[in-house]
């Protein structure tokens, strides 16, 4: 199965302005579906039902308090002049506690074999670009500014992705609740 770790967008606020972005911005991408938004703390990728097992343990072993995290930024992987995500950043110490909370699944699942391949940065995809759209650093100025909302983060799941031709579909195997 394909699975990820995962803090779910949960803010009726972040979600709403996340939505009126989406419909805003006048690009040429898939936006995500707002039920799917997320931080991926770490993708784990294809792996079996034992391993998942051995995995949930780990994951469990995890210790961390509530904080909040402020949704602000606007910026884009790979490169602005060639497009493929569209994210939503992070305040400075909201970002700082995800990146160490992304640390701490990464060390809990390392004896397990997962490494990660470049390091964490706090983001929420909010489209997907399959063709070449060029350079739209223009267009995403004009929402640069926007502060879509503050949630306070309480937990993180473990999730199954199943890829559809609709799109992807999660389902939780397992939260890990702050202490």
């Amino acid at each position: 199965m394909r699975v990820f770790v995962a803090i779910e967008i949960t803010s009726d606020k972040i979600i709403n302005s996340i939505s009126k972005f989406q419909s805003e911005i006048n690009i040429n991408a898939k936006p995500v579906e707002l039920h799917n938004l997320h931080f991926t703390l770490q993708f784990l990728g294809e792996i079996s039902q034992d391993v998942v097992e051995k995995i949930i343990v780990a994951l469990k072993s995890v210790k961390f308090s509530k904080f909040m995290v402020d949704f602000k930024g606007i910026g884009v992987f790979p490169k602005l002049k060639f497009p493929r995500i569209v994210w939503i950043g992070t305040d400075e110490k909201g970002g700082k506690l995800l990146t160490e909370l992304a640390k701490n699944v990464e060390n809990v699942l390392l004896p397990l074999g997962f490494t990660v391949d470049k390091p964490f940065k706090p983001h929420i995809t909010v489209f997907r670009i399959k063709n070449k759209i060029g350079d739209i650093e223009k267009e995403l100025n004009k929402f640069k500014l926007i502060d879509f909302g503050t949630q306070e983060i309480t937990g993180f799941k473990l999730k199954q992705s199943v890829l559809s031709s609709n799109g992807p579909v999660y389902s939780d195997l397992i939260e890990v609740k702050a202490v």
